[in-house]
This record gives C-alpha cells, sequence and structure tokens, in this order.
C-alpha cells in the first residue's frame, strides 16, 4: 500500500490489517453506517480466540434507500439470538454493537432505510455463512439487498453463526 493511501486510511479512522481495513478492533465498539443514498453490500468478520470477539468490515453500493432512516434500539442481550428483520420496504444500510468481556459477546443494532418502490419479497435466507472461529466474506446477491439477520451464540466456542436475509429489488 502507498503512503498515500496509508494515510487516508488513517485519517479516515480505519485500522488495517494486510489487505483488509477493520470498522473495530476485537473488544471495541462497532458503529457502521453507509454513506446516503447507499446500503450493505458485503460483510467480511474475522474472529480471534484470545479475544473471544470479531471485527468487522462493510462495503456498500448505492441503492433506491431513502435518508428516511433510523437506528434500532439493541435486538439482543448477551448470549441470546439475534433475529431482526428491517420493517417492510426498508433494507439496512448499518450495523452498531458493543461488545462485553464477562459475556465474551454483542449485543446489536441495526440501520435500516426506507425504500421508494420497493418490496419486501421474494426474500431469501442465507444459510449459516461461518462455523464458530471462521473468517467469513459474504456479498448481497446481484439485485438484491440486505433486510434482516439471524444468529445465535454459543458459550464453548464464544462466538457467533450468522445467516443474513436478502430481497430482491423489484416485485
Amino acid at each position: 500500500m502507498n503512503k498515500v493511501c496509508f494515510l487516508v486510511f488513517l485519517i479516515a479512522g480505519f485500522q488495517v490489517h494486510g489487505n483488509e481495513a477493520w470498522e473495530n478492533d476485537y473488544d471495541e465498539a462497532l458503529n457502521f453506517q453507509c454513506p446516503d443514498q447507499t446500503t450493505i453490500s458485503g460483510i467480511t468478520s474475522q474472529h480471534h480466540n484470545r479475544y473471544e470477539d470479531r471485527r468487522w468490515d462493510f462495503r456498500c453500493k448505492r441503492s433506491p434507500a431513502s435518508t428516511s432512516c433510523f437506528w434500532t434500539v439493541y435486538v439482543n442481550g448477551f448470549d441470546k439470538p439475534v433475529h431482526f428483520s428491517c420493517p417492510n420496504n426498508h433494507i439496512i444500510s448499518g450495523m452498531s454493537s458493543y461488545h462485553q468481556n464477562q459475556q465474551e459477546d454483542r449485543r446489536w443494532r441495526f440501520y435500516c432505510c426506507a425504500v421508494d418502490n420497493y418490496c419486501s419479497h421474494p426474500c431469501s435466507w442465507t444459510p449459516y455463512v461461518n462455523n464458530f472461529d471462521e473468517k467469513f466474506t459474504w456479498v448481497v446477491p446481484h439485485g438484491s439487498y440486505l433486510a434482516g439477520v439471524r444468529s445465535y451464540h454459543n458459550n464453548h466456542a464464544e462466538d457467533r453463526r450468522w445467516r443474513f436475509k436478502f430481497c430482491a429489488s423489484t416485485c
């Protein structure tokens, strides 16, 4: 990476690890929001056994999402499942969480944005995109948008497995 690019990453607050820029570090809060009229198009996450936590990276793509957006409340307790979908005609454009060392888990909330002329169907859930302690990268299928998230926590692995709901952009 050349010096100019490296400085841009440092100024933007990203943490550079090899070829990846993480939005958070282990045990730190995560607060990610795509720019206006964009939505999450890809998610990468890496687990570390020493910290029993994950760091996260996101990609965004243009979308018909409006600036009529809102953050949810936290949708899970520590060690509890996440079963979340944005309301009809909304897509996920941000994710936020904080980690607690005592439970070695995170609580999650989501940034949902309204989309004009968009239907919340047909939708599909991915199978689990990771096993415990695995790094994963998931890309939203072409012509679809991220609309929901499910995960469950395992106390032995001190990690979560993840599934994602994606909906076609047209009815």
